[in-house]
């Protein structure tokens, strides 16, 4: 994980935005519409993953190739992120999409 001095101000910026509306704001100021797509696709694939959804059926469903699904999935079971997303979103798993 990259904790440079960047990022970790990047952080606790975010962590002190106090509403999600207020997050929402500061996304789309700082990102362009393709930036903020990319992010909410990445998290669309990983939803879906989590709801077992296929490899296959997401990119169709998302109009993504399934290269990036596969580094999707590769990135959900190597870098623990599925065990981060169970802490914090336990039941967001149980969401059919």
């Amino acid at each position: 994980m990259n904790t440079s001095s960047p990022i970790k101000a990047f952080a606790a910026l975010l962590n002190k935005l106090e509403s999600e509306q207020q997050t929402i704001e500061f996304l789309d100021a700082l990102l362009t519409p393709k930036e903020l797509d990319e992010i909410a696709n990445r998290m669309a694939i990983i939803r879906l993953l989590r709801c077992g959804v296929s490899q296959r059926e997401i990119a169709q469903q998302l109009g993504v190739g399934i290269a990036t699904v596969t580094r999707g999935a590769r990135v959900l079971k190597a870098d623990g992120l599925e065990d981060l997303l169970h802490r914090y979103d336990p039941n967001r798993h149980d969401e059919k999409p």
